[in-house]
């Protein structure tokens, strides 16, 4: 049966066939359980390459990654990237991976920005230093780390500090097969009548099998009809450094022996459907590898999961599996304990049959469909994020060391998000999206960061052009006729209603109200002025407590510069004492908020009323305004304390959980606002905190702890989601961004000015 999934692109990273190796067999048999399992996820393959021509590979795979090369690791991280990957699913391996003990793999991880879910295929006890350097940043690095055994998850807790949580324990996949008599399944290989072991998987000398060829005349004294198949080609390592030497030093043997009526060798690499009819005419199953170190082992998984009786040398993967009489453990290089324990078995029908049914009984658990199914749980868990370090305790970070901590002002995407019309709504990534036109509340923000700016200091030419063009935006989004603006323009430059949101109005009145109080040319405030009167009526007609505060920011802003002017602060007191009303209406103890819902741009509630109380006298509205944000703020404060802003998915309904995402940018740019207004009125420092900490969400001190603010862009992503960044460069988000640091950065400015007064 198939299932859907919440994750929708998948990326398996690691060999892949038709190369030669156990880690392209494991990765290709993942990667088809996963698409078989998961339709509607996208799953496609990026494989490693050993040799500069590559393998002729099938279609699902996208990318390749060239072994010795750290810059292919890059490129492929910035593929993986762009295609908006939601997990990458890795298999590691030392030796599949360039750089000293296959560091290289390192600059991939480093530079994804989804997480990554690791498959362990070996871990070492004793590893060098480079070798525990590696697998353990690789493993801090991702978000899930997958091992096959026990054994080796308590390696990863105690040898390589990995925490437990971390780890998912997912036996190695195996083929569904049925469980059947081996008997009918001999003749295709020539062996009819007759009792087989067998041995599979690519040949190199720490396998052990000279060790079973000598076991072997002691065998046929018990049972002549005995055959041993040997199944795989030489390691293809092994064959560039050696060539043959190796089969060719079996097969001497083997006539040596005067065994040859009773070896096979099969010198080729095969697929599983064939792999699946050399197991099934096996009576016994036989690794007899020379290495303890050994903590997976794929071919011993196939053969126990479809039921065979196995002896096994005691290398860790075979002592945990075949534990408690599940199948026999001889001592390592020792063709007599290797021959007592053959012959024992096929001596012993009943047992070996008890024996290979209980085996397959425990191998349903670890067919691929099964192992599928987990693996989409790990990476379900994935949409937690990854870990990330923590901060500096801000109550003991100076003001100087949080400024310092600011970024360089970067207004590369803001202009190219704006044209000769205004600023455009949306972007792919960076790229402007002309489909989706303009707004004016986007219009809105932006100039009034380009005051802002030019009070910063940051203006200029360019910023001057720009806040022209927002303010004439503003200015054909009035309807004289209507006395309100319309919201949104199409890119052919058609207005799409004629009269737009409650909220873009108050955000207009915002932007007007701060170009009168607070610009510096010469022009900007006398025309903003004259929109501001003829905009403010309708205000007072609007039902929207966000556009009521919208526009109590844009009075204060307008009363700054004319006091005067008596129908704007009568319209301030309106619209304060329409906030406190439905504030007096809602509230209750355990929830004092204005609304039965905590939805968007939540925070310019209370701002406004500190605001607007502090400027025209009104205690009460003070304080009900640090009431309420005291409330908000403890309630977008992770356990982790960092600020986690309200989700838009489903937001927080009085009585229900709030939602962890999506996490939009303008609820930290508000909280930011809110808490510095606080920090203003009653000079408390916790504010200041507060304020820093919500700034932080967009560096990287979020749930994901990733970065939303591209450093390289100027530009802010759209959104946390559960699992990565929305990489779609906004202009409500980048303005969002913008706007924040626009403010921490002019309140260090009063800062240092009140510091020098002193």
């Amino acid at each position: 049966m198939t299932r859907r999934s919440e994750i929708r692109k998948i990326a398996f990273v690691g060999d892949y066939l038709p190369r030669k190796c156990g880690i392209a067999t494991f990765t290709h048999d993942m990667h088809a359980s996963v698409a078989a399992r998961y339709p509607d996820a996208e799953c496609f393959v990026v494989p490693v390459n050993d040799r500069p021509e590559g393998y002729d590979y099938p279609p699902e795979v996208r990318f390749e990654i060239e072994e010795q090369n750290l810059d292919s690791y890059l490129r492929t991280a910035d593929f993986l990237n762009f295609a908006n990957t939601d997990v990458v699913c890795l298999q590691h391996e030392y030796g599949i991976y360039g750089g000293t003990s296959g560091s290289h793999v390192l600059g991939l991880v480093r530079d994804l920005r989804m997480p990554v879910v690791t498959t362990l295929h070996t871990v070492l006890r004793e590893p060098n230093d480079d070798q525990k350097r590696v697998l353990t940043e690789l493993a801090t690095l991702s978000a899930r780390v997958v091992v096959m055994t026990e054994r080796a998850r308590s390696f990863l807790r105690e040898i390589y500090d990995v925490p437990e949580a971390k780890i998912d324990l997912i036996a190695h996949g195996i083929p569904d097969t049925p469980f059947v008599d081996p008997n009918p399944f001999k003749e295709q290989f020539g062996v009819e009548g007759r009792l087989v072991a067998l041995t599979f998987g690519l040949l190199s000398p720490n396998k052990g099998i000279e060790h079973v060829l000598r076991a072997i005349p002691e065998i046929v004294k018990s049972f002549p009809n005995f055959v041993y198949i040997v199944l795989g080609a030489t390691h293809p390592a092994l064959v560039r450094e050696q060539g043959e030497r190796y089969r060719l030093s079996l097969e001497r043997l083997a006539r040596n022996l005067g065994i040859g009526k009773h070896v096979i060798f099969y010198n080729r690499f095969v697929e599983l459907q064939e792999l699946t009819e050399f197991i099934r005419t096996a009576d016994v199953y036989v690794t007899p590898y020379l290495n303890a170190a050994q903590i997976t082992s794929g071919t011993l998984a196939y053969a126990f999961g479809c039921g065979k009786a196995v002896v096994s040398t005691p290398y860790w993967h075979a002592e945990e599996l075949l534990a408690d009489g599940r199948g026999e453990i001889v001592p390592f290089a020792d063709p007599g304990a290797l021959a007592r324990a053959i012959r024992g078995l096929l001596g012993d029908e009943p047992r070996r049959t008890a024996m290979c049914e209980r085996a397959y009984r425990l191998g349903r658990e670890m067919i691929w469909e099964q192992s599928a199914r987990h693996y989409m749980e790990s990476f379900q868990l994935t949409r937690l994020g990854r870990q990330h370090q923590p901060c500096k305790p801000l109550a003991v970070r100076t003001l100087a060391e949080q400024h310092a901590d600011l970024p360089d002002w970067r207004l590369d995407h803001l202009v190219r998000m704006s044209d000769a019309t205004g600023m455009l709504q949306h972007a792919t990534h960076t790229i402007p999206n002309f489909d989706e036109g303009y707004c004016t509340d986007d219009n809105a923000r932006a100039l009034l960061l380009t005051v802002l700016l030019d009070e910063l200091g940051q203006g200029g030419p360019e910023i001057e052009r720009l806040a022209t063009r927002y303010a004439a935006f503003l200015q054909a989004a009035f309807n004289p006729a209507t006395k309100r603006f319309r919201n949104f323009l199409g890119f052919d430059r058609r207005w799409l209603e004629e009269v737009g949101s409650d909220d873009s109005h108050g955000r207009a009145l915002w932007a007007l109200g701060t170009c009168v109080g607070r610009s510096r040319r010469p022009d900007l405030p006398a025309w903003a002025a004259g929109h501001f009167e003829r905009a403010l009526p309708a205000i007072l007609e609007t039902t929207s407590p966000r556009a009521w505060a919208f526009s109590l920011l844009g009075i204060r802003e307008y009363l700054r510069r004319l006091g005067g002017d008596r129908l704007a602060a009568q319209a301030r007191d309106t619209l304060v004492a329409r906030l406190l009303d439905i504030y007096d209406r809602t509230t209750t103890p355990e929830w004092p908020w204005f609304e039965e819902i905590l939805s968007y741009d939540v925070a310019r509630l209370p701002q406004a009323l500190i605001a607007s109380g502090h400027e025209s006298g009104n205690a009460r509205a003070v304080e009900v305004g640090l009431q309420a944000l005291t409330w908000l703020v403890k309630v977008q404060t992770a356990p982790q304390e960092h600020f986690r802003a309200i989700g838009s998915n489903g937001f927080y309904r009085k009585g229900h959980a709030p939602a962890r995402f999506d996490q939009q940018p303008v609820e930290a740019c508000a909280t930011v606002s809110a808490c510095l207004e606080a920090y203003r009125v009653t000079a408390d420092a916790n504010w200041l905190n507060e304020a820093r900490s919500a700034f932080e969400w967009f560096l990287g001190r979020n749930d994901l702890g990733q970065e939303l603010y591209d450093p390289r862009t100027g530009g802010c992503g759209d959104g946390l989601q559960e699992d990565r960044i929305n990489r779609n460069q906004g202009a409500e988000s980048t303005l969002a961004f913008l706007l924040s640091l626009a403010e921490m950065n002019l309140l260090e400015s009063s800062l240092a000015a009140f510091r020098q007064a002193r």
